[in-house]
């Protein structure tokens, strides 16, 4: 076979020829092998990835309602699949008072208007809408619990989960740029001369990548038309120091194209679970953390060309 040499396009983040060679050859049987104990690496059935979720969630709410503790919780969105965990604290009846939501994440425009609740495309107003109203009113927690960045807090969005000390689980899952939340590689926001740095980083707004722009095109919310227009251009977001502070963090890998065996993530996921920890790869942070990482059997299929199948 005649050999073409290329490097990626400069405007790839991350474009390490070497570690990109490495994890695009990892096989399924060797994805949950890492040198971290800690980093906690399992391959399910895509069908149990929300029931995982969602038993985490309830059963870190009702632990601590039985212990009249309260409870901290970094969420992402948009995510109908909130409304599961609403359903069982109503059917245990779970008192959910001491229950504290912080948006991972919100919309903003090119000025850095960050997107009100109101706006339905909104991931304040998904949380709210799937996952709060959800809850029955008797079981509710004050609705001044459930928080997102907003122009007035962003820059104490960070302390203001510190002062409930700390998250106790950060959910996520890795953009196509390997961001987590929207801690993008490419976002001038977020430069540093070294990881040290970037780690200590925290809540901001910041430039979405394009390929960011790209994947939610295709989420329902924005009419899975690939319209890269109605992407909002800039986001407010928590930082590594958020993540990093959590007492646990639960990531997840399951993204398809509606369904089908086609994702963009599936090399992605080998990057950040696999290649170097780096900003460029922000959710590789996860690797040297307290991590329960889950990664669907459609992602960890073998990476291998299927000339018959196109887009």
């Amino acid at each position: 076979m005649t050999e073409f040499h290329y490097s990626p396009s400069p405007y790839v983040p991350f474009r390490d020829q070497e570690a990109l060679d490495r994890v695009r050859k990892i096989k399924r049987e060797d994805l949950t092998r890492h040198p971290n104990p800690d980093f906690q690496i399992r391959v399910i059935q895509d069908s149990d990835l929300d029931f995982i979720w969602v038993t985490d969630m309830f059963y870190r709410i009702k632990t601590a309602a039985d212990a009249g503790e309260k409870v901290v919780l970094i969420l992402p969105n948009p995510c109908p699949t909130y409304r599961h965990v609403a359903r069982l604290i109503n059917r245990f009846g779970v008192n959910c008072e001491g229950l504290y939501v912080f948006a991972m994440d919100e919309y903003a425009n090119e000025d850095g208007e960050i997107a009100p609740e109101s706006w339905p495309l909104g991931f304040m107003h998904a949380l709210k809408k799937y996952l709060y109203s959800e809850i029955d009113g008797s079981l509710r927690p004050p609705e001044k619990q459930f928080i997102g960045p907003t122009n007035a807090n962003i820059d104490d969005y960070g302390a203001m989960i510190s002062d409930m000390g700390g998250a106790d689980a950060c959910y996520s899952g890795p953009g196509w740029t390997g961001h987590l939340a929207f801690i993008e590689p490419d976002a001038p926001e977020f430069q540093a001369d070294n990881l040290q740095e970037w780690m200590s980083m925290g809540t901001r707004i910041v430039t979405l990548s394009p390929y960011t722009l790209a994947q939610n095109s295709l989420h329902g919310s924005f009419g899975m038309s690939g319209d890269i227009a109605l992407v909002p251009p800039k986001a407010a977001t928590i930082g590594p120091a958020e993540v990093i502070a959590a007492k646990n963090r639960f990531d997840m890998h399951g993204l398809t194209v509606h369904g089908t065996s086609t994702s963009w993530q599936r090399m992605i996921t080998r990057l950040v679970v696999h290649g170097p920890v780096t900003p460029l790869l922000p959710t590789s942070i996860h690797q040297m953390l307290r991590t329960d990482c889950y990664i669907t059997e459609t992602l960890a299929q073998d990476i291998k060309p299927d000339m018959d199948k196109g887009y």
